[in-house]
């Protein structure tokens, strides 16, 4: 293979150019997980751009980044800001895949992070989802993650607030079902970590979600499993994979409790982790939503081990 055709310039070098650890005529195949001598599938990675590429100021520039660094995939939290024909263009430039937007956050600058489970803020939701849907729709982005939002200010937390808030939570993820559905799209909702990243944040625990879940009439609403957080709240991680592996939409991926990238120092092992959501057949795809320790090329090193392990 000719040096000129290689992508994912991240390590080897030849006295000409720099050479990747997989190449173009390979790229396609490895990243849609369909190429491998391993008896299961391989995953399907999409970059983060909105922790990853960040040393370049807006989304499009952060798509060209990641297709030129190999990614067939991206996704983000919000976008909201961006021109969305820039986005559009991006995305068509690389015939990238658009895996995951979030819906608005509210009001960030009262706190806010998300609408679905806060009383009085119902319409304020389904205005963001249309907002949500209409940027999905543009970019042909099949999942929208409905974020819940924060136990308000001056709440006290207690089973009434709780309960107020799941009640809300289950209607609004219902509306959702039903305009998503209408769309060919899924809508996920995530369990955020209140020790270490968000004291307030109403969903917080898997098996919380798993509950609400059972309360939502249609079944184009998944469990987005963002293995750092559940590593904190809860641990066990092989058990809970097992045991949600049918509810699941969307895996992200961070090392604990630096949030940097899965080959960093810390908690898990994500040979181990890859291992089993191979084993268990995921066949969605495990976004890349961590801190880079410095340039998001320089630290993309454990994707080449992925693909070196899956030999």
């Amino acid at each position: 293979m000719e040096c000129s055709r290689c992508l994912f310039q991240f390590q080897k070098s030849c006295p000409h150019v720099k050479v990747s650890w997989t190449c173009l005529q390979g790229r396609e195949d490895k990243l849609s997980g369909m190429s491998s001598s391993s008896s299961s599938a391989a995953l399907r990675f999409c970059a983060n751009i909105s922790w990853l590429f960040t040393e370049l100021p807006d989304f499009p520039q952060r798509m060209h980044a990641a297709a030129a660094a190999g990614f067939r995939a991206v996704e983000a939290a919000w976008l909201y800001d961006a021109d969305l024909q820039e986005l559009r263009r991006a995305k068509n430039d690389h015939d990238l895949e658009v895996v995951l937007i979030n819906t608005p956050p509210g009001d960030v600058t009262a706190g806010e992070l998300g609408l679905a489970a806060v009383p009085g803020r119902e319409e304020d939701f389904k205005r963001g989802l249309d907002q949500a849907i209409e940027y999905a729709r543009a970019l042909d982005c099949k999942r929208i993650h409905l974020m819940a939002g924060r136990i308000p200010a001056g709440a006290d937390g207690g089973k009434a607030v709780i309960q107020e808030m799941e009640e809300v939570f289950v209607r609004n993820l219902n509306f959702a079902a039903k305009m998503l559905s209408e769309e060919g799209m899924t809508g996920l909702i995530e369990p955020i970590n209140t020790r270490l990243t968000d004291a307030r944040y109403f969903l917080s625990s898997p098996h919380d979600a798993a509950t609400i879940l059972g309360k939502v009439a249609n079944d184009n609403i998944k469990l987005q499993m963002d293995v750092f957080h559940w590593q904190i709240m809860d641990g066990n991680l092989t058990q809970n994979m097992q045991r949600y592996l049918p509810l699941l939409g969307h895996v992200q991926v961070a090392q604990v409790p630096g949030r940097n990238e899965p080959d960093s120092a810390g908690e898990i092992n994500y040979d181990y982790v890859f291992s089993m959501l191979e084993t268990l057949g995921y066949r969605g795809y495990v976004g890349c939503e961590y801190k880079p320790r410095g340039k998001t090329q320089d630290g993309l090193g454990w994707l080449q081990h992925y693909w070196t392990r899956r030999k």
